[in-house]
């Protein structure tokens, strides 16, 4: 597998499955860093929104640098600062420390960008969208496992045992990476400086802000999930953390399918269509599942399981818009990825931080129904207004 080839499918999930594990692997163990650290709940539970707000900001940076320098050198620094971080997790003393390293953590964004771009790299705009369908659907395989492999590291060991898990993972990525992920950017012939001006360029296609939004009102439902379904499971519905772990991965088998569909269908129905059937899935989902829990009902067994249609949802959505981004501006591709990834990954930070702060045993998981209903709604109108400039542009072509 010489490094001057493009990167085997294989090689693209696992970057990409790795970016997604370091999110959730430990979530089931937050009650249990609460206890050896010492600290309150929501100290601890802020290691999600950390880690999404710095990976935001990371990759506004990932992305110019890899038009730059290439994608193969930034991924293997990248991988590389991951794993050191990652021994921060491990041996930190306090919570606060915990936190800084948690932060660095996000350097592993790299993955998530690069294999997108990468993508786009070798292939047109439906069919980028296919194959990052097929990527993306091996990714979703990585969350729905990882807090099930995270709650009995737990009960088995302690929390320490899902750090140590990512740091292996991150030595076998990095290995692989560096026999198998060849070159597939061309050189931009231009400075770094000149690079990130190019942002610019970005910020003024409307379409652009269309796709990204989409993607970051679609995804934010499934961050707001990150941040406050370990809160509902545990103090909610007083789930183990291993049971937490277990309904913790419900949604992953929707993104699995949603993943399907777009890899078996964007490329003959388009992405537009394949992003309006994704948004509205999954604003149908929410707004059955928030009218369960309205009427008292609901139980761990309906609120994660109407987390499916989020995954379905967010597996048809993230695939297409990813695409539609990367197209806009093609000479752009690692940029628009970072900055597009920044919006959704900050935009998810921000709804994430929410959920956690307005959740408490006596409104129950009516706050986060209600912030995943939301921006769901929000996700559907972006689109049909994009879908509408898009109509436009091209009548006037």
């Amino acid at each position: 597998m010489p490094t001057r080839t493009p990167p085997h499918i294989g090689t693209l999930i696992l970057m990409a499955g790795l970016s997604a594990m370091v999110m959730n692997v430990f979530l089931p163990s937050l009650n249990s860093m609460v206890a050896y650290f010492g600290t309150e709940y929501w100290v601890m539970q802020m290691s999600v929104t950390v880690y999404l707000a710095a990976a935001a900001v990371l990759q506004l940076i990932i992305g110019p640098l890899s038009d730059k320098y290439g994608r193969r050198p930034v991924l293997l620094w990248g991988v590389c600062l991951f794993m050191l971080a990652t021994l921060g997790c491990i041996y930190a003393p306090d919570a606060g420390t915990f936190l800084i390293f948690r932060t660095l953590q996000a350097v592993m964004a790299t993955g998530m960008v690069l294999s997108r771009a990468a993508v786009r790299d070798m292939y047109d705009k439906d069919k980028a969208a296919s194959m990052i369908g097929y990527v993306t659907m091996g990714m979703a395989a990585v969350p729905m496992v990882a807090p099930v492999i995270g709650g009995a590291l737990d009960e088995l060991y302690d929390w320490r045992a899902s750090f140590w898990l990512l740091f292996v993972l991150g030595m076998i990525t990095f290995a692989i990476c560096r026999r198998d992920m060849g070159e597939t950017a061309r050189a931009s012939g231009l400075t770094i400086g000149q690079q990130f001006r190019e942002y610019p360029e970005l910020l003024r296609a409307l379409r652009f802000w269309g796709y990204a939004m989409t993607a970051a009102f679609a995804s934010g439902s499934f961050f707001a999930y990150l941040g406050g379904s370990a809160f509902v499971g545990s103090e909610v519905f007083g789930l183990s953390p291993f049971e937490l772990g277990l309904y913790f991965g419900v949604p992953s088998f929707g993104y699995v399918l949603g993943n399907f569909f777009t890899g078996r269908f964007a490329a003959r129905a388009g992405i537009g269509t394949m992003l309006l059937i994704g948004t509205i899935s999954t604003a149908i989902g929410l707004g059955i599942s928030l009218a369960v829990s309205l009427t008292g009902y609901s139980t761990a067994i309906t609120f994660f399981g109407f987390m499916t249609f989020v995954g379905i949802g967010n597996g048809m959505v993230i695939p297409n818009a990813t695409a539609g981004m990367l197209s806009v501006r093609p000479h752009l591709a690692g940029t628009a990825s970072g900055l597009g990834g920044a919006i959704m990954v900050g935009g998810g930070a921000g709804f994430g931080a929410l959920a956690g702060f307005l959740l408490t045993p006596e409104t129950r998981e009516l706050p986060l129904q209600w912030i995943m209903f939301l921006t769901s709604v929000a996700a559907v109108i972006t689109i049909i207004l994009t879908l509408r400039r898009e109509a436009r542009i091209k009548a006037t072509n």
